[in-house]
């Protein structure tokens, strides 16, 4: 019902709400009813115990089984409300649940819009536990900022940048000014250092002076966003006129812009008692990009640092990351918490297939120079696509499972393939035809 009446909102992955560009939110409020209790009969929806979720932007309603499909979130813009009730004090709402006022504008339709033909009164009924005087000032803060009227006049003036820079490509291989325009490679590389130039000053200005740096906090994490795009786009467009040496490059800065910033990081002063939650959510949304970039299995300490480094200066402990790790059991989502056997901890995804990695790891046991020679955790590194220490995790595995024995030294632990199983008592010096044994004895009977 409310995909009939609100604006209808994105989820991820997680069940956390899509946001739109330069949107953040606020705070965070459960249990929460959104109903319009003057005109029951009118189009405004009558949601029940859903997550409402504050943003510069939106007042956003997600069912609490929004992740899994069991009903509709919905969208009221802070554009369409035209005014915030202040909350009266009453013998009724002390025993009553607190409630919030608002009036909002309806299209002929009966469609929330910014500017309708009618209005309504919605009413925010805050059944669980949350500080309602503390979401009304912060409501009344961002609608009174308009927020998104600067995400629009800033939308606006990209825009003419844009044709103002698509007119000034499409002018041929000469500038205005008669000098030769530099194209290629060469024209890449210095379109590439009149943008690092451009950053390096603003950053400069930046770190003038503490305010300075908040102000500029949000354009520094725009650009990083905006740069990152296009060398994803450059990086596919421009695969035949680059070397192997400029696509390692453009990976590594892609790599770094990756972990710029979290516009909109979940902090316990906007979540309260959804912190934990709320940071889950984010969480599984984040590891995805690591997770296919490291084979599907990434160390908690490196997604700590990786997590953290994106947050910026809303940093989180270790406990606050296990413990929203530890949550992933509760919710829908393609990943899950790891503990080895040897206490060693990671995040990978459900799709991961330890049979799929054995597999791997037998065909390289079973090469000529591993049967001799054995192999170790950097080998299995290079053929698995992930970080010693994960390999050697994954040997270690493989090794309880019993396909392979390890050899301590003092140059470390060598795994070799394990031949007890095809050895027998009673004809222990037979040479078999085939098998495991067989394929051992003649790696070894090649190199003598």
């Amino acid at each position: 019902m409310a995909g009939n009446c609100l604006q209808p909102v994105k989820l991820t992955g997680s069940g956390r709400p899509v946001l739109e560009p330069n949107e953040i939110e606020c705070f965070f409020l459960s249990g929460v009813d959104l109903l319009c209790e003057d005109d029951p009969n009118t189009s405004f929806p009558h949601l029940k115990s859903g997550l409402l979720i504050l943003t510069t932007h939106r007042l956003l309603w997600l069912p609490e089984s929004a992740a899994a499909g069991g009903g509709i979130p919905g969208a009221v813009p802070l554009a369409a409300v035209s005014h915030i009730f202040s909350h009266k004090k009453s013998i009724r709402s002390v025993f009553a649940s607190p409630r919030v006022r608002f009036q909002v504008s309806l299209s002929p339709e009966g469609r929330v819009v910014a500017v309708g033909s009618r209005s309504v009164v919605a009413t925010v009924v805050v059944r669980g536990k949350g500080d309602c005087d503390a979401f009304l000032a912060k409501f009344m803060e961002n609608w009174r900022a308009r927020a998104w009227k600067e995400a629009e006049s800033g939308s606006s003036k990209a825009a003419v940048a844009v044709e103002t820079a698509a007119a000034s490509s499409s002018g041929g291989i000469y500038s205005s000014d008669g000098t030769v325009r530099m194209v290629g490679v060469s024209g890449i590389l210095r379109k590439e250092q009149e943008m690092w130039e451009s950053t390096d000053r603003s950053l400069q200005e930046a770190f003038q002076d503490l305010n300075a740096l908040m102000s500029k906090a949000k354009e520094m994490v725009m650009l990083a966003e905006k740069m990152r795009l296009k060398l994803l786009t450059g990086s596919n467009s421009q695969t035949n006129a680059t070397n192997d040496e400029e696509m390692g490059s453009k990976e590594e800065m892609q790599d770094w812009l990756l972990s710029v910033g979290i516009i909109s990081p979940v902090t316990k002063e906007s979540a309260g008692a959804l912190y934990h939650q709320q940071l889950s959510r984010q969480l599984a949304d984040f590891v995805k990009v690591p997770l296919e970039k490291s084979g599907g299995m990434i160390n908690l300490i490196d997604i700590y640092c990786l997590f953290n480094r994106a947050r910026g200066t809303e940093l989180i402990s270790p406990d606050d990351l296990l413990q929203a790790c530890s949550l992933w059991e509760k919710f829908d989502v393609p990943v899950v918490l790891r503990k080895f056997d040897s206490g060693v901890m990671v995040i990978q995804t459900k799709s991961h297939s330890d049979e799929e990695v054995f597999n791997k790891v037998k065909m390289l046991v079973m090469k000529p120079d591993a049967l001799r020679a054995g192999i170790s955790a950097s080998d299995a590194a290079r053929t698995l696509g992930v970080a010693p220490a994960m390999a050697k995790e994954h040997l270690l595995s493989a090794e309880s499972k019993g396909l392979l024995c390890r050899d301590i030294s003092p140059d470390g632990f060598r795994f070799y393939i394990n031949l007890f199983p095809e050895i027998r008592r009673e004809d222990m010096y037979l040479v078999k035809d085939g098998g495991i044994y067989t394929s051992w004895v003649q790696a070894n009977h090649t190199h003598a």
